[in-house]
C-alpha cells in the first residue's frame, strides 16, 4: 500500500518537476557529479558501484520504502545545492525518485536513464566492489 501511495504522488510531482532525464556517459563521469545508487545493498554486492557512487538505498528488496531515513542520508553524504544523479539497475527507480526531489525539495536532480545495466553493458564502465 505505502508503494502504491509513493507512486501515485509520484505521478504527481512529475507533471510539474524539472528533472534533467540522460544516459550516464564518459563526459558525465568526468564532470565529477555526485552520483547517488538507490540499489540495494544486494545489487551493490552483486554488480559493484561506479567508481566514487554514494550508495544511499531507496526501495529495500521487498519494496518497502523510508523517505526520511533517504532524505537524511543524502542531505549528509551530498551538497544538495548542486546538481548530483541519481542510479539504479534500469532508471525505473530513480524515474520516480528523481522528480519528487526536484519537485519537494528543488534539488537539481539527473536521472541516469538505463542506470547501471546501460553503464556497465552499454558503455563498459567498470564498477568497484561495494565495501560496507
Amino acid at each position: 500500500m505505502k508503494k502504491i501511495i509513493f507512486m501515485l504522488m509520484v505521478l504527481a510531482v512529475t507533471l510539474f518537476a524539472e528533472v534533467q532525464d540522460e544516459y550516464i556517459s564518459k563526459e558525465l563521469l568526468k564532470q565529477n557529479i555526485p552520483i547517488v545508487d538507490i540499489r540495494t545493498p544486494g545489487e551493490w554486492k552483486e554488480t559493484g558501484l561506479l567508481k566514487d557512487a554514494i550508495p544511499i538505498m531507496f526501495w529495500d528488496a521487498k519494496g518497502n520504502y523510508d523517505a526520511r531515513k533517504f532524505l537524511n542520508e543524502l542531505n549528509k553524504k551530498v551538497d544538495t545545492t548542486k546538481p548530483f544523479a541519481l542510479i539504479c539497475h534500469t532508471g525505473s527507480r530513480t524515474s520516480m525518485v528523481a522528480p519528487w526531489l526536484a519537485k519537494e525539495f528543488g534539488y537539481k536532480v539527473i536521472n541516469l536513464k538505463g542506470g547501471m545495466e546501460y553503464a556497465t553493458k552499454g558503455l563498459h564502465v567498470k564498477t568497484v566492489p561495494y565495501k560496507k
